[in-house]
């Protein structure tokens, strides 16, 4: 499971064998087996960059997006997006941060908000997702000319929100 969080949560993310049993505290062996696996399924992309494979999600395959459904599920990110971002008045986006964007497992939900946003109403919300998903959630707020690319790449900040959607 914890490679799927890690790839398919963000498909920004690549990693390498050594890197990944530093982060899981897995052994070598376990999870080269899960990424070849996952590579041979044609869901894992590798290419050598000097003595280390990389990996990283092949974000056009069919399953793409059912497992990053399932994902958010786990987390707890569809309740989120469907209970919090599309009642509060002018967001624009809400964007997912801190180690769960990076595909850890952690029990704590870092968001940010983008848009002229009825703050009360976005606290009574959060209450009730905390309760739904068993999770914390801690979260800032921007305007959209606060809120910047800059920001984006700063915060380390993954689009699960936006107004189009």
């Amino acid at each position: 499971m914890k490679l799927l969080l890690k790839f398919f949560l963000n498909p920004d993310n690549s990693a390498h064998l050594r890197g990944l049993e530093s982060e899981f505290g897995e052994s070598s062996n376990a999870i080269r087996l899960e990424l070849n696996r996952l590579e041979g399924a044609d869901m894992l992309h590798s290419e050598l960059r000097g003595n280390r494979k990389l990996f990283k999600v092949i974000d056009q395959h069919p399953l793409f997006d059912e497992i990053n459904s399932i994902v958010k599920k786990h987390f707890g990110l569809d309740v989120v997006e469907v209970r919090i971002a599309k009642r509060l008045g002018n967001l624009r986006a809400v964007y997912l941060t801190g180690d769960i964007a990076r595909g850890k497992d952690v029990s704590l939900i870092d968001l940010i908000f983008v848009g002229d946003i009825d703050r009360p109403y976005l606290l009574k919300l959060i209450e009730k997702a905390e309760s739904m998903v068993k999770r914390k959630i801690r979260y800032l707020i921007y305007t959209e000319v606060e809120f910047t690319s800059d920001s984006q790449q700063e915060h380390g900040a993954l689009l699960i929100w936006g107004s189009s959607s």
